[in-house]
């Protein structure tokens, strides 16, 4: 069965763009260009993924991400001319899994959108009870990490940040979202917190801490682990 992706975009140009590279890549497309309308095929449709614009005629694009997160979590790719950190995480924070800047490469969109079909269809693996990626073993069940077979000592923070992480692969996630979970809401605005410890447990996890495959910074906005 093929995917079903919902292009929400009021530029006639783009969203044609948007649609001919989806479906060169074999996804079946529903259109609409505005947030009415978005939600009406969302509810319909039921579409694996959405693409988003935010700036739309009706209302803003995080209007429908709000709605759409109250019963749906299918992944969310947002498209934007709006370059603005508050921007990005404003949007990521509403429920958004990426965000990607216009002017955009056709590849890197569709590089993300097999990230995120990726990542919702092994959603239902999240529980297995560990997590292999280059020379690390995350154990979930005996909250252990692992390099060729080797315990690697990490601080609870550090622990609770990895697993967060790597059970949300591919999906950006902001300072705020790290914070809230492995702090708490007191904390949701040290974002110094999240640097220190990101640091210190690169230093543990990837072969070389200055230039990590795992753990990727989203500049201005949080982090994202690549398996």
């Amino acid at each position: 069965m093929k995917t079903r992706i919902l292009i929400i975009e009021d530029e006639k140009d783009i969203r044609r763009f948007v649609r001919m590279a989806l479906e060169d890549e074999g996804h079946t497309i529903i259109e609409a260009d505005n947030v009415r309308r978005g939600l009406i095929d969302a509810a319909s449709r039921r579409p694996d993924l959405v693409v988003l614009d935010l700036g739309l005629p009706d209302a803003d694009g995080t209007d429908f991400i709000r709605d759409f997160r109250g019963w749906s979590t299918s992944p969310i790719v947002v498209l934007s001319a709006r370059s603005m950190e508050a921007d990005k995480v404003a949007a990521l924070d509403a429920g958004a899994d990426d965000y990607l800047v216009k002017p955009f490469g056709v590849m890197e969109l569709l590089a993300r959108v097999r990230a995120q079909l990726r990542r919702h269809g092994q959603a239902g693996l999240s529980g297995d009870a560990c997590i292999v990626f280059g020379t690390i073993t995350l154990d979930l069940a005996r909250h252990m990490v692992l390099r060729d077979g080797e315990t690697v000592h990490l601080t609870p923070i550090e622990y609770r940040l990895l697993a967060f992480l790597a059970t949300q692969p591919d999906r950006v996630i902001t300072y705020r979202q790290l914070l809230n979970c492995v702090w708490g809401a007191a904390h949701s605005e040290d974002v110094h917190y999240v640097r220190v410890h990101m640091a210190n447990l690169r230093k543990k996890i990837e072969d070389q801490a200055s230039q990590p495959r795992h753990l990727l910074t989203e500049v201005g906005v949080g982090y994202r682990f690549v398996g």
